[in-house]
């Protein structure tokens, strides 16, 4: 009976943990921002880049362990970044890396943790002709250099740094559930954005995606170009793919639809991201 007392006591103690809302605080540095959420045994620091492709970067720190998701793309952003790990009683311990590759002057001492599948990704699929793209867009300040695969990771449950991580396998890359503080990492929410959205079939694929979010009911989402979310945000997304759907079916040419998911979303950000999605709904002919 004793056991049982024992056991209840601890299953509401992580009942308690896992909806008490953790302390947040902003921290400026020189350009970006860090958004440090307390959990108590972990900390979650969100690092908004402020660069030209708003990228962000996680690091969960742990027992004097940092575990960094992606990487910066941009020099400034990486001696940045680097500069503020230095301020911590935690040390880097692997970078996990899936759909950002490039950047690989960031703490090139530091393993990279991937997926086979990411890798290719990066190396030879869509991710590298983005980075070739942006190479030629954004020239010097950007770091094109391609991380490599350090470590494999497997799918599924995996440790490392301290933490229990789950890896979901995605079409690119592969998406990192956080159990310790009920989060997932994936490439793009962002309520307020546009998503690149490759055709009807990946808007289905997402549509998928964020309702499993919703079922799990994950209290953060942590994606690579915003700040974390929240399950109001996923519910907003969901609609904004079910309309960029009809919008596309409706529209007769890339300009119609640009103009008309513009009208209806006037003030999200990320116009760039909305011209690809345009290209994939309306491929030149």
């Amino acid at each position: 009976m004793k056991k049982v007392i024992t056991v209840l006591a601890a299953v509401s103690l992580c009942a308690a943990c896992a909806t008490n809302k953790p302390a947040v605080r902003t921290q400026t540095l020189h350009k970006g921002t860090v958004q440090v959420y307390d959990f108590g045994d972990v900390k979650l620091h969100a690092y908004d880049t402020r660069d030209a492709m708003a990228d962000s970067v996680f690091l969960l720190e742990k027992d004097g362990k940092l575990l960094i998701i992606e990487q910066p793309a941009f020099y400034e952003g990486e001696k940045e970044l680097a500069a503020y790990m230095d301020t911590l009683d935690a040390k880097p311990q692997a970078r996990l890396l899936s759909y950002h590759m490039s950047g690989d002057s960031f703490l090139p001492d530091v393993p990279v943790y991937t997926t086979p599948q990411a890798r290719e990704y990066g190396h030879h699929g869509g991710g590298k002709a983005l980075i070739d793209g942006f190479i030629q867009t954004f020239g010097a300040p950007f770091d094109g250099k391609i991380s490599d695969m350090d470590r494999e990771l497997p799918a599924g449950e995996t440790r490392l740094a301290g933490f229990t991580l789950r890896i979901i396998p995605t079409a690119e890359a592969f998406d990192v559930e956080i159990p310790e503080i009920n989060s997932v990492y994936t490439h793009m929410l962002g309520a307020d954005t546009h998503s690149i959205i490759a055709g009807p079939a990946h808007a289905d694929a997402m549509l998928d995606t964020l309702r499993q979010f919703q079922q799990k009911d994950y209290r953060y989402i942590l994606s690579a170009h915003h700040m974390p979310e929240g399950q109001a945000e996923v519910a907003v997304k969901i609609a904004y793919v079910q309309d960029i759907k009809q919008l596309a079916a409706a529209s007769k040419d890339a300009a119609d639809f640009k103009a008309r998911v513009k009208a209806k979303y006037p003030q999200y950000l990320g116009e760039n991201y909305l011209d690809m999605t345009a290209g994939f709904f309306f491929p030149a002919q």
